[in-house]
């Protein structure tokens, strides 16, 4: 689905059938240099079980036109205006790693249009490795390369895709290959620039689920649980055994948790 948002053009994934905003919306967005892609086996599942789903492809990512958002509000910012384009007017959030400050911002911001959040791989402070931030400033390789190490839990570097024949560390270094020079970096700084999670998860006034990936060396489980604490109506799941990007890790238990959670 294509929209202009802000006078450029937008993509969202709509899960395989027609958006419609008069059902269930569910949004989706995604980490710091991936794209909708990242959704592809939750997203489907709610497009097809009675709801709408916008897996969005933020500013100079997949097939949305940039300049990228250089910080995590103005990147909530955007997709409410986004929201406003698609004629949404209340949704269920749901975002991974940078995503889930997107969207962690974008329902303390409109608290009356988020009828629930979930954030996984989340923390209310997500500060970046100092190596990451140099070599991703040089757009060197090294820093895809660190993403994906540091990103999936240790069995995932050993294979054990969900789909036989599929190579998951592989299959998430080609999408980060994919992005255009410079956005991870401007993603990697507005993530550790961003300072506002305490109190934006203390205005958060719907139903939230915190999933943590018990193995992730990113956003440590501690941090998952502490975030789930400041909220008034929080959940948190740990995955066993799984690191930072457990929606690809564990898709399967990921969406359970999603379906459970989001269920109206």
């Amino acid at each position: 689905m294509e929209l202009t948002v802000n006078g450029a053009q937008a993509f969202a994934a709509t899960g395989g059938r027609p958006f419609d905003p008069a059902l269930p919306v569910t949004v989706f967005v995604h980490g710091a240099a991936f794209d909708h892609t990242v959704w592809k086996l939750q997203s489907r599942y709610f497009a097809w079980h009675g709801g709408s789903v916008l897996a969005v492809d933020l500013p100079a990512h997949g097939r949305s036109q940039g300049p990228p958002r250089p910080s995590i509000p103005a990147m909530a910012d955007w997709l409410m205006a986004l929201l406003d384009e698609a004629q949404v007017g209340e949704a269920a959030l749901v975002g991974h790693s940078m995503g889930a400050l997107v969207t962690l911002e974008a329902a303390a911001r409109n608290t009356s249009r988020v009828r629930k959040l979930a954030l996984l791989g989340a923390a209310a402070a997500i500060p970046v490795n100092d190596l990451l931030l140099g070599t991703s400033a040089e757009n060197d390789h090294h820093a895809l390369e660190l993403l994906t190490g540091w990103g999936y839990g240790r069995r995932a570097h050993y294979g054990g895709h969900r789909m036989p024949g599929m190579w998951m560390t592989g299959g998430g270094l080609r999408t980060l290959e994919r992005a255009a020079a410079g956005v991870l970096h401007t993603d990697l700084v507005a993530t550790n620039d961003y300072d506002g999670g305490e109190a934006a998860a203390a205005a958060v006034a719907c139903p939230a689920l915190v999933l943590i990936g018990a193995r992730d060396l990113m956003t440590p489980a501690k941090r998952g649980l502490a975030l789930a604490g400041l909220m008034a109506s929080a959940t948190s799941v740990v995955i066993p055994e799984v690191g930072h990007i457990m929606l690809d890790e564990a898709p399967d238990e990921t969406l359970d948790a999603l379906r459970d959670f989001l269920a109206d």
